[in-house]
């Protein structure tokens, strides 16, 4: 991670409906070779050090053909467009048939001017690889058939939903463990040794274009996944797992790089341990959306290492818009927990604006939506502080409440210690306003009195060192509600 921030904030762009948006603006055909530079600089909030690109790889007319004639997908794509017309369906960005950006985007020549751009404004540039699988239509499917999983003429006829003919040999279609097959895509086998040496190479050119990877569904590579999946068909698992073997043959050619793992099934530590430097952390996710303070509590016990190597987020292009599944304030909420913890950050263009449809990843255009007017000042002001404060250790904290009042419960709060000013975050996680104490974790306050400056709406509070220590700092928040406070003399 040479030259990175410890705990990045990514801004993923879900990038052709970004440019079908801008041709509107402009009135113009728009490609990441021409994006005028005052679009760059408005694209990422402040606070912001990397933008993800999502989707800019050629993607595959064989994809576009079998994306067209599912019924499924179809339903999907006119209940996110209803005025869908057949230009608007372009094949889906994870079924890759070569690692060159797409014509149609600006080509590789697009891409350099894009990654230059971004350097110029100090954020670093992300883009995908997917390593489980590829187009049906990708030149390696007829050149190397040894680097997927085949089957037999009898497996193909007793299922052909998980089977195709490609072009002689009976090959896999892609898939994890839990779901059906995905239609539109080839399995690669994570045990041919022919694979892993071409994944290092692929993912090294990759890293030629940009200064970060987000792997997807890195875990199904795992041997122990992989095998599980797949048995006899994957042939006898190696000795070497897949990850630790390809990202140290990527290291050697980009030391400096940043690889993120899409990480599902408590696999997050694992992951970590063979060589990524971030993890979804999508347990925590899960939790804020649907479940209480508590719960949110005991996965904030892990310890600090496992914790500072996640990638929290509350959307992204594979969930629900935050706006839609965090109602109710909710979604404020949970954005404060999510900025203000340890580790990584990831924010989702279209969230700050309080979009609520979520778009497949296949289509070029998202419907016209109404900006909620309070969101965006609430998300710029949130990034620009959490960035100053989340430095030095970091401590989660007591809520105490008293006999006759349990909201104490629905309170979550942590605290940041470097030098002066320290920082503490206290969240309502429910719908009822909830009331505690939360003593501060810092004996030197004994020796003043000390200002608390809300960071997210300027209030001031002038408290005795002695009673934040002992009895703590009295908190009433509304329903929802949160503090950010620094912590300085008064």
């Amino acid at each position: 991670m040479s030259g990175w921030p410890s705990a990045p904030v990514v801004y993923e762009v879900d990038t052709w409906p970004w440019l079908s948006d801008l041709r509107k603006r402009l009135g113009a055909a728009a490609t990441l070779a021409d994006v005028p530079g005052e679009v760059w600089d408005e694209l990422a909030p402040p606070g912001t050090d990397a933008v993800w690109l999502m989707g800019v790889w050629e993607r595959s007319p064989a994809g576009l053909d079998i994306a067209r004639g599912n019924e499924s997908l179809q339903r999907a794509f006119r209940a996110a467009l209803p005025d869908l017309a057949p230009e608007d369906v372009v094949g889906s960005p994870y079924c890759v048939r070569r690692y060159l950006a797409d014509p149609r985007l600006g080509g590789p020549a697009g891409l350099v001017v894009a990654r230059a751009e971004l350097a110029r404004r100090g954020l670093r540039l992300i883009l995908d690889y997917v390593p489980n699988h590829v187009a049906p239509d990708h030149p390696a499917v007829t050149a190397h058939p040894d680097w997927f999983v085949t089957g037999t003429a009898a497996d193909l006829a007793a299922a052909p939903e998980s089977w195709f003919d490609g072009g002689g040999a009976v090959v896999a279609r892609g898939r994890d463990p839990f779901f059906p097959p995905w239609p539109d895509v080839v399995q690669l086998n994570a045990f041919s040794p022919g694979l892993r040496d071409a994944t290092v190479d692929v993912l090294a050119a990759i890293l030629d274009q940009c200064d970060g990877v987000r792997c997807d569904m890195a875990m199904l590579l795992t041997n122990e996944v992989f095998a599980r999946t797949w048995g006899e068909h994957a042939g006898p698992p190696p000795a070497e797992e897949f990850w630790p073997l390809v990202i140290d043959g990527v290291r050697q050619r980009h030391p400096g790089a940043v690889l993120i793992a899409e990480a599902y099934w408590d696999m997050e530590w694992t992951l970590q341990q063979q060589g990524f430097d971030f993890c979804y952390d999508k347990r925590l996710y899960d939790r804020l959306a649907h479940e209480d303070a508590d719960a949110v509590r005991k996965h904030l016990g892990a310890g600090p290492d496992y914790q500072r190597r996640l990638i929290r987020f509350i959307e992204n292009h594979d969930e629900p818009r935050a706006a839609a599944e965090f109602p109710g304030g909710r979604d404020r909420a949970a954005a404060v927990a999510v900025a203000t913890l340890p580790g990584a950050t990831l924010w989702h263009d279209g969230q700050l604006d309080g979009r609520r449809v979520h778009l497949p990843v296949f289509l070029s255009r998202r419907p016209a939506e109404p900006v909620d007017a309070a969101l965006p000042p609430f998300y710029r002001r949130l990034l620009a502080v959490a960035g100053g404060l989340r430095s030095g250790d970091w401590r989660l904290l007591d809520c105490r409440g008293w006999p006759d009042n349990p909201t104490h419960q629905d309170l979550l709060a942590w605290a940041w210690h470097d030098d002066l000013p320290h920082h503490l975050v206290v969240v309502n996680l429910s719908p009822a306003s909830a009331q505690a104490r939360v003593p501060l974790p810092w004996q030197r306050l004994r020796a003043g009195h000390w200002r608390l400056v809300d960071l997210l709406d300027d209030r001031a509070y002038d408290r005795d060192g002695g009673e934040l220590v002992d009895s703590g700092l009295y908190v009433d928040l509304p329903p929802w509600g949160s503090h950010i406070f620094r912590v300085e003399p008064a």
